[in-house]
Order: C-alpha cells, then structure tokens, then sequence
C-alpha cells in the first residue's frame, strides 16, 4: 500500500536527532596511562567509527564524553566504565569502545553487561551481535588465562635460572650477587631490590579504595552464609571459624578460616 510522503518530517540536525556516543578507554597500568602508550590507538579507533556514522542525513554524530580506566582486564570493578555506562543510559547514547577485550577479559563480566541491555559497540566489529559478543567474551577470557599461565611459566624458568646462578656463587665461596655495570649490586632474585621502598612516596588512594571495596563484596557474599550457620550471631568467632572449616568454606584468601578473619568479616558486615 502506497503511503504519502508529505506526513514523513524531514531530518534535521539538531543535536535529539544526532548519533550520540560516550567513549570508553581502558589501559592496564598506570605507566600506559601517564604515556598515553595505547590510549591514543584507541582513541583513533572510535574517532574513526565516529566519523563513518557522521556521513548521512543526520549530520555530525555527537562526542559526549571520553572515560579513561587504568585497571586490569581481569578486573571487574571499573568505576569510570560505571559513570561512562549511566553517562550513556542518561544521555540516550551509546557507549562506544575500540576493541572488546578493551572492556574485560572476564567472560562472566561481558556476559552480565550484554544481557543488562546497555547499548555499547566496539568500534573494530560494530556489526557484532549478542551470540558474536557471547562468543568473543570467552575467546577474550580464554586469552587472558593463556597469558596468565605464559607469565607463570616465565617466571619459574627465570626464578629457576636464578636460584642455580645462586648456588654456583655460594659453592664457589662467592657473594651471591650479580654486579652492575655502575659498580652495584644487585640481589639475584626476581621483584625489585629495594622492596616495598620503591613504592615510596607514589599515590596509592585508588587502588586502596578498590581492595576494599571487593573486600567489602566478598563480605556481602558471604552474609547470609553467617546468618544460616550463626542466626543468633551469638557464636565466637573461633567457634564460627571451626564450623565454616568444617563445612568446606574458604576464607576470602582461599585459606582456613581463623577467629581473626571472622572478625575481620562481621566488622565488614557490620559497617556495610
């Protein structure tokens, strides 16, 4: 049936009907971040995709916004990806990323957000759908654990290597140090000589706040463990310790649970 065009309104560009985006940046640690060493890839990226979406009847799409995390891929507290995602929501725009892993390389994690309904693309597969994103997450995860394990492994051969070096100094009567080319030594063993002195004076406020907010998650988690095990809260925490061993649970560390952690945990629970 035929249909009369003089009812259609005519697109304008007013910013309503503009594509509207909120980017999201993620780098692993802190050097990457202070550098801008893979931000600015990233930022190409959607820029990129941005301005293939401004190339119609529309108009320029609209930047809103740009968030920048510097947290592990297998960490899933990311409060600027939270602020970006009701940036977004708020604003009726999409969240917009360079790669997927650039969310997470936790498979539970992209999951969970792609069945949330949050609107989000990434620029290098915009076409993806639910199953492609479902699919992915745990190509991206299972790439993570390959890393993970190639780090280990590395690391044992180097620590091997540096125990046998070791060995030969000490049996030969010799300091069990390798000399550097300024005339210092330095400890034949991995991590950094001066220990927890090189850390010295940097702002750690972020990353404290984020230990104790999963801290204060794994707590919730265990909550009504507490309740049906000592519903009274009337039990010692060495008493509570011996029932939660008993029964197989691990503390937070995957540990034994001792009177000092149960206390630590109804404090957590106390003051959440």
């Amino acid at each position: 049936m035929s249909r009369s065009t003089a009812s259609i309104p005519t697109a304008t560009t007013s910013d309503t009907d503009k594509p509207r985006y909120v980017s999201y940046l993620r780098v692993s640690t802190a050097r990457q971040g202070a550098s801008g060493l893979g931000l600015d890839a990233q930022r190409e990226a959607v820029a990129s995709y941005i301005r293939s979406r401004s190339a119609d009847s529309y108009g320029p799409a609209n930047h809103l916004c740009e968030y920048v995390e510097v947290e592990s891929g297998k960490a899933n507290n990311r409060p600027q990806l939270q602020a970006a995602l009701r940036h977004a929501k708020h604003a009726k725009a999409t969240l917009i990323i360079a790669k997927l892993d650039r969310l997470s390389r936790n498979a539970a994690f992209l999951l969970a957000l792609r069945d949330s309904g949050a609107k989000f693309v990434a620029a290098d597969m915009p076409d993806a759908c639910d199953l492609t994103i479902g699919v992915l997450a745990l190509v991206a995860e299972h790439e993570r654990k390959m890393i993970q394990a190639r780090t280990k492994a590395a690391l044992a051969v180097k620590r091997d290597a540096l125990a046998r070096e070791r060995a030969q100094l000490e049996a030969s009567g010799q300091e069990p140090v390798r000399y550097l080319e300024d005339g210092r030594t330095r400890p034949l063993r991995l991590g950094n000589p001066n220990g927890a002195a090189c850390l010295k004076g940097i702002g750690n406020g972020a990353a404290v706040a984020t230990v104790k907010a999963g801290a204060r998650e794994r707590a919730e988690e265990l909550r009504e463990v507490l309740s049906d095990l000592d519903p009274s809260s009337t039990m010692s925490a060495r008493g509570l310790a011996g029932v939660l061993n008993a029964r197989g649970f691990r503390s937070p560390r995957g540990g034994q649970w001792t009177a000092q952690s149960v206390i630590r945990l109804r404090e957590r629970l106390g003051s959440s």
